[in-house]
């Protein structure tokens, strides 16, 4: 999977629908302290958007392409507890073998706030989209299902925010290099939520202080 996320980098760096968003705002707004570090980095959105809020922000990412301060994956954060203060991960969660243990990462290295944004789970017919969309796709998680994972990290969530997130539906497939033959049925189970060429997501955005 590394090797063909590096392919992806800078595709994902481009990409509109990562630049920006209402996750990135909140982020920022959020953010506190002096050090951050960005889990999952990919296209380093995130750690732009926590620099110009005055953080000094280290990166990581298993993908050598994404250019990460250091190459790791998220369940084995290689930092001493309570490095950061601030802990982000955007728009990966759902491409991690182990969100949970990744998450109680996430936790052991911050001494303040871990912030997470993901796409939610829209039901089975979501769930296959995504993977004939993009094979490392693992699952999408419920709000339900993400608080009981920041519980079990002993985390407390301290704000929520829904995100109706609309993103260009070609342009989404084209990013994955999904297969012609697959595009037909992915347009098929995500219909209902496709208009005027735009795929509608709901996003959640986390933010969670460490007990």
């Amino acid at each position: 999977m590394t090797d063909v996320w590096s392919q992806r980098a800078e595709a994902y760096r481009d990409s509109d629908a990562h630049r920006e968003g209402r996750d990135l705002e909140l982020f920022a707004e959020w953010a506190e302290g002096e050090t951050g570090l960005d889990v999952a980095t990919g296209g380093g959105h995130v750690a732009r958007v926590l620099r110009a809020a005055g953080l000094e922000v280290v990166t990581i990412d298993p993908a050598p392409g994404m250019k990460p301060t250091v190459v790791s994956r998220a369940e084995e954060i290689p930092f001493a507890d309570s490095s950061f203060d601030v802990v982000a991960c955007r728009v990966a969660a759902h491409h991690f073998q182990d969100p949970a243990g990744a998450l109680k990462e996430m936790a052991r290295v911050s001494r303040g706030l871990v912030l997470i944004a993901d796409n939610l789970y829209l039901g089975e017919d979501g769930e296959e989209a995504d993977v004939l969309h993009d094979p490392t796709h693992v699952r999408n998680y419920s709000e339900d299902e993400w608080r009981e994972m920041f519980e079990s990290a002993e985390l407390d969530v301290e704000a929520f925010e829904r995100e109706d997130k609309r993103i260009d539906f070609q342009g989404w497939l084209d990013r994955a290099e999904t297969p012609d033959e697959d595009r037909a049925r992915i347009e098929e189970l995500l219909g209902d939520r496709i208009e005027d060429g735009k795929l509608r997501l709901d996003r959640g955005i986390f933010k969670a202080r460490v007990r």
